[in-house]
């Protein structure tokens, strides 16, 4: 199979589709990001990679990372992050009040922005230096040691980021958050700022197609806790989403709305893609449509 041709004819026909969907305004810094841009990146199983477009520049990765901080508390808590948020896709925006109190403050998934922030301040609770050691983490199974926080972007996230703060309080009134509600969303908001392409996002999620082992070797997780992760990303990646991108893509996989999507294909590939134009969902409308391409054309899915 060649790759390479058939990431390219994906490029070609997705660039000649209508232009549709919009640039993130929730957050402001990332409405100055050029909405044309477009990359992918697949990274096979026996480490060869292949890219098109603009695969080799740097977006903000936002909720993609939700997979990545999850990932390092599960290594640090094992089962017991289970306690305090729950493996179920929630149906709702990512967003949601309503769903967190009638669930009396236990977050549905660790996807969501209530289950992040729970994730977040386990691991305030763990880290000595929370900000510097997860950046330290996503260099490590990316195996590249420049990526960044963009400070704008966190600061931008800070100045709007009203609901986050709301979501905290409420999960810090049902007693599910155990730190200062203000550093854990700068932890927060300083995780959905990090940078990376989409080859350093397909290398980052290598490790969750092989069995928990990263590019360069390191067990990151156990093969089950690699699996529980996927699961995750295939039932509740996408937000209320998730269904329509396992019907159409077939993949476990996690979005953001800086126009990223990271996928993985267990014992195959991990696949990143970039394009910040978003549909009503919050996802990227060429990210998804590029998927879908993928798995139809290579006939590789999880089905």
């Amino acid at each position: 199979m060649n790759c390479q041709q058939i990431l390219e004819e994906i490029y070609l026909q997705s660039k000649s589709l209508p232009i549709i969907g919009n640039i993130a305004k929730t957050i402001p810094e990332l409405a100055n990001v050029n909405p044309d841009k477009f990359g992918i990146c697949l990274t096979s199983i026996d480490g060869n990679v292949f890219s098109v477009g603009d695969s080799n520049e740097k977006f903000s990765i936002q909720s993609v990372s939700k997979a990545l901080s999850v990932t390092l508390a599960f290594s640090h808590f094992g089962e017991k992050i289970w306690e305090r948020v729950g493996v179920e896709p929630s149906g709702n925006p990512f967003n949601s009040l309503v769903q967190l109190e009638y669930e009396k403050g236990i977050p549905r998934n660790p996807f969501i922005n209530a289950g992040a922030l729970v994730i977040a301040d386990m691991l305030v609770s763990c880290l000595e230096h929370p900000k510097e050691e997860f950046l330290h983490f996503i260099r490590e199974i990316s195996g590249c040691d420049t990526i960044k926080y963009n400070l704008k972007v966190a600061q931008s996230e800070k100045d709007t980021g009203f609901r986050n703060a709301a979501l905290t309080n409420f999960l810090k009134s049902f007693g599910n958050i155990n730190n200062d509600v203000d550093q854990v969303l700068d932890f927060y908001f300083h995780q959905c700022a990090v940078e990376m392409t989409c080859k350093e996002l397909a290398n980052a999620f290598f490790f969750l197609a092989n069995e928990g082992i990263s590019k360069n070797g390191k067990q990151i997780l156990t093969s089950s806790q690699a699996k529980r992760i996927n699961a995750l990303m295939q039932t509740c990646g996408f937000y209320d989403e998730s269904g329509e991108f396992t019907y159409k893509v077939g993949l476990p996989g996690k979005s953001g709305i800086g126009g990223g999507i990271a996928a993985v294909l267990p014992k195959q590939f991990s696949v990143a893609t970039w394009n910040p134009r978003l549909n009503e969902k919050g996802n990227s409308e060429l990210g998804m449509y590029a998927l879908e391409q993928l798995t139809t054309k290579t006939g590789m899915s999880i089905f």
